[in-house]
């Protein structure tokens, strides 16, 4: 559901690359949770993965919006450099008012306006920050989850093993208790009650 409303502010405000992230981080949540349903560790271990490389795409865009590393927020790299939009959250946070001033007065910028917002409570970056900030307590509280979940799918294949679940030579055993009759009537036939038997009918 966080994922979700991520994507959905990413879409409104044309961010590219989230919006990407975004798409792979919902389907790989959704192939955890499979998973999860369907005793696939396999896929959950996926999903622990994907966790790693989610939580290091968010720490990037923090270090994006608070410019750090030489980053800066005001860059086109979120939106591959394909348009000079911005985080939907820098024109509708909260308190904020945008307002538009016609620029027809100025040579060359003729049928175009200047958009001012004021009285932001809070900055947009820092918007963005949170967001980020709270998917990575969430894959990290997922990375738990999946690694406890892969534990004791492995702890139940074992018992089930153990118990003969999974015994790679079934025929041996099956084959055991006839082999032991074979070898007692074998006793029995040289044992000396056995050759007295054989005595008393050759008599």
């Amino acid at each position: 559901l966080a994922a979700l409303e991520r994507q959905v502010f990413d879409f409104l405000g044309y961010q590219w690359a989230p919006i990407l992230a975004n798409f792979l981080h919902i389907i790989i949540v959704i192939l955890g949770l499979f998973g999860t349903i369907q005793y696939r560790p396999r896929y959950i271990v996926v999903y622990a993965i994907w966790t790693a490389i989610w939580v290091t795409w968010n720490i990037f865009i923090i270090c994006f919006y608070l410019e750090v590393g030489g980053l800066s927020k005001d860059s086109e790299l979120l939106t591959f450099n394909i348009s000079r939009h911005q985080s939907w959250w820098s024109e509708n946070g909260p308190g904020c008012v945008r307002k538009e001033a016609s620029m027809s007065g100025i040579k060359g910028l003729d049928n175009h306006s200047y958009i001012s917002v004021i009285g932001c409570a809070l900055e947009y970056r820092y918007i963005e920050v949170m967001h980020s900030s709270f998917q990575i307590l969430i894959a990290l509280v997922g990375f738990v989850y999946a690694c406890y979940v892969v534990s004791v799918f492995t702890e139940e294949e074992d018992s089930f093993d153990f118990i003969g679940g999974f015994d790679p030579f079934p025929l041996y055993h099956v084959n055991e208790k006839p082999t032991n009759l074979l070898f007692k009537q074998t006793y029995l036939w040289i044992s000396p009650a056995g050759f007295s038997g054989m005595e008393g009918m050759n008599k």
